[in-house]
């Protein structure tokens, strides 16, 4: 292997350990910690809550968007909410 390589080599551990460790701080304050996928789950769980894929027209999704941000709630709580209200309960 040429020196050259294994130049390169140091260098796309270094930029990847580096992608890998992520942002400790924004903006001079400490980023929230986000939590993995497990710990969502599990917490997801506990309220009750199922993953639900859906294919729905763009405009459709630009619309429940807009309201989401009009009322200034989760995407989620949107849809649950319009779900309730379409199904009568």
């Amino acid at each position: 292997m040429k020196r050259t390589d294994l130049e390169k080599n140091i260098g796309l551990k270094i930029k990847s350990q580096i992608n890998q460790s992520g942002m400790t701080g924004r903006f001079g304050k400490e980023a929230p910690a986000a939590l993995d996928r497990r710990e969502q789950r599990k917490l997801d769980q506990a309220l009750g809550l199922v993953p639900f894929a859906v294919k729905l027209n763009g405009d459709l999704v630009k619309q429940v968007q807009l309201l989401a941000q009009e009322r200034q709630m989760g995407l989620n709580e949107v849809v649950a909410e319009l779900l309730k209200k379409g199904l009568g309960s």
